[in-house]
């Protein structure tokens, strides 16, 4: 009999584990042993403060992420395979969610594995609960491309789904390009278009931030440089 797959999140911002994360789930990690994480160093430092209750030494990681060979994620399931429950727990926030978790659960529903997840903090979903953009249609489109011209492109095609179709466009960054990109936007977009900036959310220096394109350029630009950030387009 196959063991089980628990997608268990990690605070997206320092502070307490336990302040953002439910007592239930220190009850999974008390019996889990094997986990699958983006980073091991990350993983063990975060298993350490969420108390585990035995020496981190005593348990077993493997990485998956990027630089993960596609043919090595069957491998990464063995020993559920074979019996042993897995945690997956990604750098920061859901597993599986934006994050290379996704192509074990992948695998663990080819071979029939139960996959459990875990409630815990999304950033993605917590900026659009607090934007007052539109929660009941809305897109995530993951990291826009680096090409000025690609990049403007795609700003315009989510501009004009959001325009005509009203779904909020969310989507993220590499903190040392947010600058760039809320420059960009700036320049790019209509100027009703709403545009919310959410920045370290959970954390002591969360921002939250919504208003029409127009107001954003008559204000100073926030210090969004290497902050953790999503962004959200949406009509008025």
């Amino acid at each position: 009999m196959s063991g089980t797959l628990y997608m268990i999140p990690c605070p997206i911002a320092e502070g307490e584990p336990y302040d953002v994360l439910p007592a239930a789930n220190g009850r999974v990690l008390q019996s889990v042993d094997y986990y699958v994480v983006e980073n091991v160093r990350t993983a063990r430092r975060f298993l350490s403060r969420a108390g585990v209750g035995r020496p981190i030494d005593s348990l077993t990681f493997a990485e998956l992420n990027e630089h993960t060979d596609p043919k090595e994620v069957e491998g990464l399931l063995r020993p559920v395979l074979e019996g042993r429950d897995c945690g997956v727990i990604s750098e920061a926030g859901l597993p599986g969610v934006a994050d290379p978790g996704a192509a074990i659960v992948a695998a663990a529903h080819r071979h029939g594995v139960r996959v459990v997840p875990l409630v815990g903090p999304s950033s993605i979903l917590m900026a659009l609960m607090a934007s007052g953009q539109n929660g009941q249609s809305f897109a995530f489109n993951g990291y826009l491309p680096v090409k000025p011209d690609q990049r403007g492109q795609a700003l315009r095609r989510f501009e004009k789904r959001a325009q005509t179709e009203g779904q909020a466009q969310i989507f993220i960054e590499a903190p040392y390009r947010n600058i760039k990109l809320m420059e960009d936007m700036l320049r790019t977009l209509s100027p009703e278009t709403i545009l919310t900036v959410a920045m370290d959310v959970t954390g002591p220096e969360e921002y939250v931030a919504s208003a029409p394109v127009k107001v954003w350029r008559g204000r100073p630009m926030p210090d969004i440089n290497k902050r953790p950030a999503i962004f959200i387009l949406g009509r008025a």
